[in-house]
């Protein structure tokens, strides 16, 4: 399983896009879990310190920090490759 953690805020527009992403890529990557964190909530705050997150989206893959700011879709889904 690949767990996948979106550090988001409602007006962020990059974020969206993410979102829209990752939607895409469900269908394909069917053992890809995401779990979307609200940046405002104490978990998503607890986050932004621990991966020392300075813009967002933040996105986590498997505890580990991918990328902040906007996603590039095909390093994640080469990411995503490498994990099968």
């Amino acid at each position: 399983m690949i767990q996948v953690q979106v550090l988001t805020s409602p007006t962020c527009g990059e974020c969206a896009r993410a979102k829209q992403i990752l939607e895409e890529l469900k269908p394909q990557y069917p053992e890809m879990q995401v779990q979307e964190v609200d940046m405002a909530t104490p978990e998503g705050q607890e986050m932004i310190s621990k991966y020392m997150i300075m813009s967002s989206p933040g996105i986590i893959i498997n505890g580990e920090l991918f990328s902040t700011g906007a996603l590039d879709k095909q390093k994640f889904i080469e990411k995503l490759n490498s994990m099968k």
